[in-house]
């Protein structure tokens, strides 16, 4: 039977964001998630100024990059990301 890890929301906040191809997007702010379903939808990010990618996607009203959560790869130290997910 394979095991889960789950990671408390409040810990992953600051985390830095990549690609999988190692590029920084920028740091975890906060994550939103269905209020009915409980799934998780969408990470957003502040975005570190020099990312090209950041620069490509999109932005909130406040300015934070919308990751889709369907992108996320692995969560550990960093957040890792699937950049052809992305787009």
């Amino acid at each position: 039977m394979a095991t889960r890890k789950f990671a408390i929301a409040k810990q992953l906040g600051g985390k830095r964001v990549i690609t999988n191809k190692g590029e920084e997007i920028g740091r975890l702010s906060d994550i939103q998630f269905d209020e009915h379903t409980g799934v998780l939808e969408t990470f957003l990010v502040e975005p570190a100024e020099e990312s090209k990618t950041a620069k490509n996607l999109p932005r909130t009203e406040d300015d934070f990059v919308a990751i889709p959560f369907k992108a996320v790869f692995a969560v550990s130290d960093v957040i890792v990301v699937d950049e052809t997910l992305l787009k």
